[in-house]
């Protein structure tokens, strides 16, 4: 790899300096199967730690669903360092010991990690299920949101390793039972807000029998069973607090069974959108109206369940162009027999089921998915799909056709089209676990991008990309105008367009910039960046393989 760079800013102060190129010779490649392979380094990096979901007798909804990660460089030393959540004893919901604790582990370099979870200061309270990773506060230090039940944490980043709770101060609200979180700046006044997805109204005093009680067989229970809850939108003041907006921008109006979120700019107006997976009821998608509120379109957008017209499981997704047509795409998991539905942007207002015509219908109906991630995993130009798996219900094997425990999953993606070629991609991908959050990043800078998944009951996945790889570069984006991470800024090479995000995957968060195959470039590429302060910056002769950060440019007076 080469060392890391800095591009001085360009700054182009009217839209004719945004070039729209044509599809490009970056993008193009063979159909023949590249390897995609990874080799399994968990027992060798340090990731010393048991995600313990406290099962019982009583099946506590949540015992299932836990699992959500965080991948960032929270040190800010260029390595990308994994925080996970972990559960507490049911039903009192107490980290009574260290064995209870959420983890960080800081990256030392050489895939070699060490635990700095007390000296960090989050050890965490209760039960937790998802984090999300940013720079809220915009002072260069990435934060850090934990959401649980009955329980949320804001940990700002206070430099020198450590962290601090503030959501009291900060005006952070609990709720009955927070799956996830995301950010973005859904105002566009350069400072990023945080969405909470919230699920249904359940607590351990609440929790019902479901299963057969003549066959004594009790399972976790469907969420139909509970009350639905409405999402809520935190506005970044910009001194530390938060307003609850949830009311006044229309998101609290709807109500769901919310497990994750993604954001993308999907009519490409200049603002963040949002869409939310919901359990068992229709998915929403929040068009941003650019004047402080978001309007719910799933339906209309064709989005609130796939094409069959029956709602799923809904449960990770990820937002990005697939088929490099320019427009940011929606791939969600959900349980076996459903599929892992792909829709695909068409005109920018209207979105088309293509899971069976991506190939990914016939290839998912067996799996039951949590985690999932659209990324260019060997570097052809295109973003394959990896999935996290196992069924929600562990003792679904006694009345269904369906196994528990499930092998993860790797579809390389051929211009658009996705093959299942996860029996190329090393031993560990034929072992079937209890699968839930997926994470990705650089662990080792070497230019490919690798995996972390967490499992229930178990230590977690560290999976290193060794497979073969095309020319490639990372930027890390710096804002001036726009919020200091640049989530939300939109990046296009040739053909290929992707969007700084933190929020990817089932309940979890990977921060690690942009991340861009070029296949067999031999030539440095030109790169077009729209911030979200509006400010349009090209850059050419971008270097190939480094990771490169880029300063957003000073506005133009």
């Amino acid at each position: 790899m080469r060392p890391s760079s800095t591009i001085p800013a360009l700054a182009c102060a009217v839209a004719a300096c945004w070039i729209l190129a044509e599809p490009g010779p970056l993008a193009r490649q063979s159909d023949a199967l590249a390897r995609i392979q990874f080799d399994n380094v968990s027992a060798s990096a340090g990731l010393v730690f048991t995600l313990d979901q406290h099962p019982s007798a009583d099946k506590h909804m949540v015992e299932t669903m836990a699992g959500g990660l965080a991948v960032f460089d929270y040190d800010g030393d260029g390595l990308v360092d994994i925080f996970f959540t972990n559960g507490a004893p049911l039903p009192a919901m107490k980290k009574q010991r260290p064995a209870h604790w959420n983890r960080l582990f800081r990256n030392t370099g050489g895939l070699k990690f060490v635990d700095v979870t007390e000296q960090a200061g989050v050890q965490g309270e209760g039960y937790t299920t998802g984090a999300s990773a940013a720079d809220y506060d915009n002072d260069g230090d990435i934060d850090l949101f934990v959401a649980g039940v009955q329980r949320n944490q804001l940990l700002q980043n206070v430099g020198s390793g450590r962290f601090r709770d503030v959501t009291n101060t900060a005006g952070i609200k609990h709720y009955t039972w927070s799956v996830a979180s995301g950010w973005f700046d859904y105002d566009n006044d350069g400072r990023l807000d945080l969405f909470v997805v919230n699920y249904v109204d359940w607590s351990p005093a609440q929790n019902r029998f479901c299963g057969d009680r003549a066959r004594n067989l009790r399972v976790y229970c469907h969420p139909k069973h509970y009350r639905g809850l409405a999402n809520a939108l935190f506005r970044n003041r910009g001194d530390g607090t938060f307003e609850d907006v949830s009311g006044k921008s229309g998101i609290a109006a709807q109500i769901g069974k919310g497990m994750s979120v993604a954001f993308a700019d999907y009519d490409a107006d200049g603002f963040q959108d949002a869409f939310v997976t919901n359990d068992g009821v229709p998915d929403f998608l929040f068009h941003n109206k650019r004047d402080g509120t978001l309007e719910e379109v799933a339906l209309l957008a064709g989005v609130a369940m796939p094409g069959h017209g029956r709602p799923v499981s809904s449960m990770g997704v990820d937002f990005r162009d697939y088929d490099n047509d320019g427009r940011p795409d929606l791939h969600v998991t959900a349980l076996t027999g459903e599929t892992l539905p792909l829709f695909k942007n068409d005109n920018g207002s209207f979105f088309r089921d293509a899971t069976y015509a991506s190939g990914l219908g016939v290839a998912t109906v067996r799996f039951s998915g949590w985690g999932n991630a659209l990324v260019d995993l060997d570097n052809d130009g295109f973003k394959d799909l990896v999935t996290a798996n196992s069924h929600a219900n562990d003792r679904i094997e006694e009345f269904e056709s369906a196994t528990y425990r499930q092998t993860n999953a790797v579809f390389r993606n051929v211009a658009g089209k996705f093959t299942d070629v996860s029996a190329q991609a090393g031993p560990d991908f034929a072992v079937a676990r209890a699968n839930r959050g997926l994470g990705v990043g650089d662990f080792d800078n070497d230019g490919r991008m690798d995996l972390v998944v967490s499992v229930l009951g178990d230590r977690p996945l560290l999976l290193r990309n060794v497979g073969q790889s095309g020319a490639w570069l990372t930027l890390r984006l710096v804002g001036q105008s726009s919020n200091r991470d640049g989530i939300g800024a939109v990046v296009r090479i040739g053909d290929q367009t992707d969007q700084m995000t933190s929020s990817v995957g089932y309940a979890s968060s990977s921060l690690h910039g942009v991340h861009v195959g070029l296949g067999g470039a031999t030539t440095a590429p030109t790169v077009e960046i729209a911030w979200p302060s509006g400010i349009r910056q090209v850059i050419a002769d971008m270097p190939l393989n480094a990771t490169t950060t880029v300063q957003e440019p000073a506005r133009q007076r």
